[in-house]
């Protein structure tokens, strides 16, 4: 049989750590990656970008490889299979998120709780991910998209969305109940209409006015100031803005048995607590790690009944330095996507 061609693609490319301002990824022509006996390939139409890009590009998390193509909300079709895939064909549409692999043999794989493997792997970080015109991810961890969304209102619902509705369940808040969001940029946007869904309350806190204007269009009960207590007790909230001065408040304003999650990947250091006052009552602060594949399909189907509706904003493969400027400084009215190939 002859050989397959392999070519070459487009890919921002990281080499070296540094502040967004300066430009750290770089458009090269790399060779397009093949996938292993239990992968696919695809050739990706958009990427979504994620805050940990953002923490990835700067060095907020340990080092990873590099060079590195960044991005992990990734959609687009597959255009070839291992040798031993059977559950994913070429043609189809999928996504791959930010959980790639896990060993599957550990407690935590055994138990359902593979976001909690210790040998856990994670696209556009140990592994190249979308930020390019081809991704490959194990056929285990790749996502049927519903046909139901286009590929860029498709992307955000694949970090965004999975980690939002993962801290909605780990947050214990109930149908009918009131939750806080904290901050309110593309992950909160998706959760509060998974919530409101739900039938809950929702009270959001946030710097911007605009991404404000957001909550109030999505159904907020209420909006204020990153750091206003809200009007009403939380019987839980969600932390989304990586600040870790904002914990006290929102403990603050919990109901006794109430829990706060936290849903960044890294946060600014929390202040010391005052234990009768922001934690006594039998308040719960806790962290959101990664998802389980479970969480994945669970948000996917989820957001196809509601139907959630994405808000985006578009730039080109080209400009993702420009997309994860914008997102640094909190100027992204929902979630942005780079477009790769139509």
């Amino acid at each position: 049989m002859a050989a397959r061609f392999n070519p070459s693609m487009r890919a921002m490319v990281l080499t070296q750590s540094s502040d967004v301002g300066r430009n750290p990824l770089a458009l090269q022509d790399v060779p397009a990656p093949d996938p292993g006996r239990d992968e696919v390939r695809m050739r990706v139409h958009v990427c979504g970008v994620c805050r940990t890009d953002l923490h990835v590009v700067e060095g907020d998390l340990p080092p990873s490889k590099r060079p590195l193509i960044p991005g992990h909300e990734v959609v687009g079709v597959v255009d070839r299979v291992g040798t031993r895939v059977r559950t994913v064909k070429e043609g189809d549409r999928i996504g791959i998120a930010w959980l790639r692999d896990t060993c599957g043999q550990c407690e935590f794989c055994r138990s359902g709780r593979e976001n909690l493997c210790e040998r856990a792997q994670f696209t556009g970080y140990q592994w190249d991910g979308g930020y390019a015109e081809y991704a490959v991810v194990p056929a285990a961890f790749a996502y049927p998209i519903p046909p139901l969304f286009k590929d860029g209102e498709a992307a955000p619902l694949l970090c965004a969305g999975i980690i939002g509705f993962r801290a909605l369940r780990l947050s214990e808040v109930k149908p009918g109940e009131n939750l806080g969001l904290y901050g309110f940029g593309a992950s909160a946007h998706i959760t509060i209409q998974v919530a409101k869904h739900w039938g809950c309350k929702v009270f959001v806190c946030s710097l911007r006015e605009e991404h404000r204007q957001l909550a109030c269009d999505l159904g907020a009960a209420w909006v204020g100031g990153a750091d206003e207590q809200p009007p009403e007790k939380l019987h839980g909230a969600i932390m989304f803005a990586p600040v870790g001065e904002l914990v006290p408040p929102a403990l603050r304003a919990l109901r006794r048995g109430g829990t706060v999650a936290l849903a960044g990947i890294h946060m600014t250091p929390i202040p010391a607590l005052d234990y009768d006052r922001d934690v006594f009552g039998e308040r719960t602060i806790r962290s959101v790690t990664a998802n389980t594949k479970q969480d994945g399909l669970d948000l996917l189907a989820a957001a196809a009944a509601i139907p959630i509706r994405p808000h985006t904003q578009l730039f080109t493969l080209e400009h993702a330095n420009t997309a994860l400027q914008a997102l640094k400084a909190g100027t992204i009215n929902g979630a942005a996507v780079l477009t790769v190939a139509g």
